[in-house]
This record gives C-alpha cells, structure tokens and sequence, in this order.
C-alpha cells in the first residue's frame, strides 16, 4: 500500500518519497498443504491461528486448487479459530469461517497469546499460518503449554526486486 501512503502524505502537504522496502513472495508447498488438510481428518487441531490476511488467502486460495476448501472448512468448524488481527479477520469472514478469538490491539504475539491463554493445549495439535517468517515466540509459548505446532508457510519476506528507491532513501536520510 506504499502508493497509496505516499499519495496521502502529498494530499496533507508533505512530500513523500515511496521506497518499498519489502516484498512478500508466494511461498507455498501445496503439496504439504494437501498432506496437511487430509491429516487433519484424523489429527484434527484444537487451535487454527491465522496471522496475516494475505497469508490467510492464499492458503484458501490453494485449498480451493486443490479442491480440499470443503475439508479445511470442516477441520476449522471443529477447532477454536483465532484471527491476529483485522486482515486475517476480513479473509476469514469473506470464507464465512467463524472466529472464535481475536488478538487486541497492536495484533502482536503477545495479544495473540492472551487471546488464547484459557485453551488447554496439553496434547493438543495447534496449526499457525506462518506470517514471513517462522514466528518462534508464538510457536515456543504454545509449545510450552504443550502443543504440538505446525507452521503453515504462506509466503516469505525479501528485499524488493529493485533496491534503487530504498538506497536513495537511506543516502537522503544520511544527508538530512
């Protein structure tokens, strides 16, 4: 949304200077995902917690390829849903998924975690859909109350494909 920030910035009379600093790249095995989904049949997760909203479509996005929506649907029906914030939220709700916890403000691990912090997860399976990069706090925490966690990758963080805007930033903000 770099485009539209930089066009609100102008519109209030400052000048910006759009320099993407970050990219988000697919990084989806839908091979796992389809091994995944099925295991959920006979291990199904106490817990499904949902970071990102673009991480969240595009995992339907690849059950719907896959033709195993209906399965995920139904693995989730049976599960506690906890969404990380408003993107995630809005992904879910457009895939009529309920939800059944919702991290507070500022959408951190830690309201996440507070979110979830009366679940019993002794034994209990706990799938996370992976944000750009695997999130250990989160996984380490439930891990300690006894879960056993599995990160679905949805995509992955890197620099952007042209570096040229972000270089010319940090030398402008060198010079002052």
């Amino acid at each position: 949304m770099g485009e539209q920030l930089a066009e609100l910035v102008t519109r209030r009379g400052g000048v910006a200077f759009h320099a993407p600093a970050l990219a988000e790249l697919p990084d989806l095995d839908a091979q796992a995902i389809e091994r995944l989904v099925k295991s959920l049949e006979t291990e199904p997760p106490r817990l499904v917690i949902f970071q990102t909203g673009v991480g969240t479509r595009a995992l339907f996005d690849t059950t719907d390829r896959l033709g195993l929506t209906g399965a995920f649907l139904a693995a989730l029906d049976q599960a506690v849903v906890a969404a990380r914030g408003p993107k995630p939220t809005g992904a879910l709700r457009a895939r009529k998924v309920r939800i059944d916890r919702s991290s507070a403000e500022p959408f951190t691990t830690r309201e996440t975690l507070e979110a979830v912090k009366d679940l019993d997860l002794r034994g209990a399976r706990v799938i996370v859909q992976r944000f750009g990069s695997a999130n250990v706090e989160l996984d380490r925490a439930l891990e300690a109350r006894g879960a056993t966690v599995t990160e679905i990758p949805t995509y992955r963080w890197s620099l952007p494909q042209d570096t040229k805007p972000l270089v010319e930033l940090v030398a402008r903000l060198e010079r002052h």
